[in-house]
């Protein structure tokens, strides 16, 4: 015999709801397999449920068409402060600018290395450093750099920023939504457990079982043969 499964998706429980309530729609209130309690709280929570289904995936949506755009920013920010270190490095070994002065962009002075960018926390760190260090030091009669200037890699930096805030204001909203959404599947699979219950128990009598199985099915009962098991008409 097949074995009866409640939905494992969320889109997979609206269907089940749905066609519980389309099928009452049709049926003699006498003849309902559910009990008005249990029609009406099914009736007044799927809207809600589904609410929340859909506003969740707008959200991800959302945030997955803006990571892309962001994933851009990140690359081309990056590229600019890690190209601006290192022109700053060449002019220090060329003696244009002492070694003395990379203090203040937080880097060492010893050091060439470019410091880690890998995270974007990484980077929103090292671009206001770079930024300020530059401002910094031509604030004291000190050549600016070009070729990148730090006026194209402030551009950069801050479009990146804006686009890192944003990404963190989908997310949270992602992240919102899918918890409200989260908290509403136990109540879901509570009322599709009651009425499915009620359901088998009205139509137990009915013969034979592949009948009753798809008199259940109509009702949106989900049923799976086991692997070998054959469907058997006859039963």
């Amino acid at each position: 015999m097949p074995y009866r499964r409640l939905p494992n998706t969320d889109q997979a429980r609206i269907r089940a709801m749905k066609a519980l309530l389309q099928k009452a729609a049709i049926c003699n209130v006498y003849d309902l397999p559910v009990t008005l309690k249990t029609l009406t709280a099914v009736t007044n929570f799927l809207p809600k449920f589904e609410a929340a289904q859909l506003y969740y995936m707008e959200c991800y949506s959302r945030q997955s068409k803006a990571a892309l755009k962001h994933q851009s920013n990140v690359k081309t920010a990056r590229l600019y402060v890690s190209h601006f270190i290192q022109v700053l490095d060449l002019a220090v070994v060329r003696s244009e600018i002492r070694a003395s002065l990379k203090s203040l962009y937080g880097l060492e002075p010893a050091s060439n290395a470019v410091p880690d960018l890998a995270t974007e926390k990484a980077l929103l760190e090292w671009g206001r450093k770079i930024i300020d260090g530059e401002k910094l030091r031509t604030s004291q009669g000190g050549i600016p750099i070009y070729n990148p200037t730090i006026a194209r890699v402030k551009v950069c930096y801050d479009i990146f920023v804006e686009s890192y805030e944003k990404q963190k204001d989908l997310q949270a909203s992602t992240t919102r939504s899918l918890a409200t959404l989260a908290a509403m599947r136990e109540d879901a699979d509570t009322l599709i457990l009651d009425a499915w219950n009620q359901i088998e128990a009205k139509f137990s009598e009915v013969t034979p079982a592949e009948k009753r199985l798809d008199i259940c099915r109509d009702y949106g009962l989900i049923y799976y043969y086991r692997t070998g098991e054959k469907v058997n008409h006859d039963a």
